[in-house]
């Protein structure tokens, strides 16, 4: 009887109670069928959690609650909006501008966190630089229509530190189609630490520059970090 019982959970693809239904206590066949069903559901839903965290490839956070006092938000979005990623629902963007250390890429993972665990949200996680240099490697390779159907299935696209490194023709173009492809469809995170009138250093075409923008701003809210850098003044503490 123990093996038939596995094999119709593993036929039936119930991993947990596959391994543990010899393990659940109760006092009547209904209690007993409810905790296999609940410890079950949790099972599934941990590792859909999981997979969701392993895929999105999310820089480490620390444990503190996040400091929100040199944040400048602008008005139709609050703190409790932007950690909750409510603004994925609505396929909003968040840009967050100011300068290095200033927690920029703490918040964006942070957001990223939340949305996976509380919406089941599909996040991918990238530099630029390192997106740009799998979109040409991709390009090359002539897979790129299977890289952009994986970014299309995403519910956030976090590009994180534009502006520390201009692109090439070739980058900057395939850069613009991800961006194009997301607009009005899936939300987008972006860090940067240029102002909007000096993006053309980073995409090097200034009608391509104006068309990226255009298209972020239209459904973004603009957050200002104005603080100094956490990294700078934990070092002078150090010292």
């Amino acid at each position: 009887m123990k093996e038939q019982i596995e094999s119709y959970a593993k036929q039936l693809k119930l991993s947990w109670i596959r391994e543990h239904y010899h393990e659940i206590e109760a006092e009547n066949n209904q209690e007993y069928l409810l905790k296999l069903f609940e410890m079950e559901a949790k099972n599934r839903e941990e590792r859909k959690i999981n997979l969701l965290l392993n895929q999105a490839q999310l820089p480490k956070t620390g444990t503190l609650p996040f400091q929100w006092e040199h944040i400048q938000i602008p008005q139709g979005i609050d703190q409790e909006t932007i950690l909750n990623g409510d603004f994925i629902k609505e396929q909003e963007n968040l840009i967050l501008y100011g300068g290095v250390g200033t927690g920029k890429t703490y918040l964006a993972a942070l957001i990223s966190l939340n949305a996976i665990h509380r919406f089941g949200s599909r996040v991918k996680f990238f530099t630029v630089a390192a997106l740009v240099n799998k979109l040409i490697e991709v390009n090359q390779q002539g897979t790129l229509p299977k890289f952009m159907k994986m970014i299309e299935k995403l519910d956030l696209l976090v590009l994180d530190e534009l502006g520390y490194i201009p692109l090439n023709k070739e980058g900057a173009e395939l850069l613009f189609q991800v961006i194009s492809m997301c607009y009005e469809n899936r939300s987008l995170l972006i860090t940067t630490n240029l102002q909007f009138g000096q993006w053309n250093h980073v995409f090097g075409d200034p009608i391509l520059t104006e068309a990226v923008i255009d298209r972020l701003i239209h459904h973004s809210h603009l957050l200002m970090f104005t603080g100094e850098s956490f990294r700078y003044k934990e070092s002078l503490l150090q010292q």
